[in-house]
């Protein structure tokens, strides 16, 4: 057990467990394996050599079709048995481990959480460089683009006046005097 702080201040740290060390460390970190009690040089099961770290270690092996981690159940078995045992369980769906894409013509940007944009116009999925919808080719901003040429071609018609260059006001407007 390891002697706990100083005379003055007997609950404020304590000195590491190693033989070689006994630094007062203040921070110090107990071992989950031994149970001993060990400044930050010591703290790893390998750097102070404890014995039960064999028990407390949990591994895991990653499936390399589905992404899925599994857990190593019986220490020292074999990681092809392992994906074997997976494989046939029929939890393994290679279709889960691709992420989605951007929608975006030539973008490979793959969509997660933090950098996925929904568009109102036309419902696609896109990331941010494509959020603004003449970025992705969006279908309602090409409408609304056509729309505004049609709009502003027909208003255009007969508003100028011939030879004065600019722009005939209306006559109710025309008769109004401005200070």
């Amino acid at each position: 057990m390891a002697r706990r702080g100083t005379e003055a201040f007997p609950n404020l740290g304590a000195h590491c467990d190693e033989p070689d060390c006994n630094q007062l460390d203040f921070l110090p970190f107990d071992c989950d394996g031994c149970g001993k009690v060990f400044c930050v040089a010591h703290r790893t099961y390998r750097d102070h050599g404890c014995a039960k770290a064999a028990d407390q270690g949990r591994t895991v092996v990653v499936c390399p079709d589905c992404g899925d981690a599994i857990e190593r159940l019986v220490p020292g078995q074999d990681e092809r048995e392992i994906l074997a045992a997976h494989a046939q369980s029929r939890r393994c769906d290679p279709a889960k481990k691709r992420k989605p894409r951007c929608s975006a013509r030539r973008c490979k940007e793959q969509l997660t959480f933090s950098n996925t944009q929904h568009c109102k116009g036309c419902g696609r999925k896109v990331c941010l460089k494509h959020r603004f919808p003449a970025d992705h080719d969006c279908a309602a901003s090409a409408r609304a683009a056509a729309a505004a040429r049609r709009a502003g071609g027909e208003c255009g018609r007969g508003a100028r006046e011939e030879g004065s260059g600019g722009w005939a006001l209306p006559a109710s407007i025309q008769s109004l005097k401005i200070f």
